[in-house]
């Protein structure tokens, strides 16, 4: 079975070709955020034609991962917090016409849950949370092999739980989110550094991760998950941020609660939604 899964975020896109579960081709290419949507699904087409072209490569279903609210019953972007020009826009109908095959599609963060619960860091663990860290901060839930989305698709949206109650103003019209007190775009915006330079800071961490911490116990206490998985390009910091976090974690945590404090990066890093879209097309 041939599967194109296509992953779209605020900083970056990658799409990969997949045969059965190998990926045979890869490429990522900067988002351009001036150009919206027309201009990314003109990048997407050139990057397909070119496979079509070269290898032959024609899939037989596609799956793609959004970075934003995606409103999965009738498939439409809800809109996009970080690139204008996404609110309904018909990605998933020029994706199906662009290649001629079945296309589904939901939010990264579901997606790259997805993708670590059946080929990654999550494989094995029930119910399962996953964070992608990068430049936003969005959640996804599996649970019993499924992704929970909720009512209205709008479940584990993590980023946007209020943690600084006096915190600077978030571009969801709220103010102290997690997004905006940790995401990458934010960092940069704040500190005039990517969040790579202030990663490698020891002293900057022990600050960065009391905030990130009070997100994930949320997260702990609602849920109680068996394992939380964190990607995105801020979870690339290894042991340099995830010990700290772990030991923040611990000393925030409700004195009599038992519940699970496993918190890992993702093993997919920077494919879990590529690998999730492919497994969002099997299903």
């Amino acid at each position: 079975m041939r599967t194109l899964a296509i992953d779209i975020g605020g900083t970056k896109f990658s799409l990969a070709a997949f045969r059965d579960d190998e990926m045979i081709y890869r490429e990522s290419r900067a988002t351009d955020r001036a150009g919206g949507p027309g201009a990314l699904l003109a990048e997407i087409e050139r990057i397909y034609r070119d496979w079509a072209h070269d290898y032959g490569f024609a899939p037989e279903r596609c799956g793609i991962g959004f970075g934003g609210p995606v409103d999965f019953p009738t498939q439409t972007v809800t809109l996009s917090t970080h690139v204008e020009g996404w609110a309904q826009y018909p990605l998933v109908e020029n994706v199906r016409r662009l290649t001629g095959a079945p296309a589904t599609m939901d939010n990264d963060a579901n997606v790259g849950a997805l993708g670590e619960s059946v080929y990654g860091a999550g494989k094995g663990y029930d119910p399962l949370f996953y964070m992608t860290l990068s430049t936003g901060i969005g959640g996804g839930i599996i649970v019993h092999g499924e992704i929970y989305r909720g009512a209205d698709s709008f479940a584990g949206e993590i980023g946007h739980i209020q943690i600084e109650p006096d915190g600077p103003p978030c571009l969801c019209g709220s103010n102290g989110c997690l997004e905006r007190m940790c995401c990458g775009l934010w960092l940069e915006r704040d500190f005039g550094k990517p969040a790579s330079e202030l990663l490698a800071n020891r002293k900057f961490v022990e600050r960065y991760v009391v905030l990130l911490a009070r997100g994930l116990k949320a997260a702990i206490m609602m849920l109680n998950p068996a394992r939380i998985v964190i990607g995105g390009g801020i979870s690339k910091a290894g042991d340099a941020l995830f010990l700290p976090l772990r030991a923040e974690l611990n000393r925030q945590m409700t004195a009599w609660s038992r519940a699970r404090r496993d918190v890992v990066p993702a093993a997919l890093g920077d494919d879990s939604v590529l690998y999730g879209a492919l497994a969002l097309a099997n299903q």
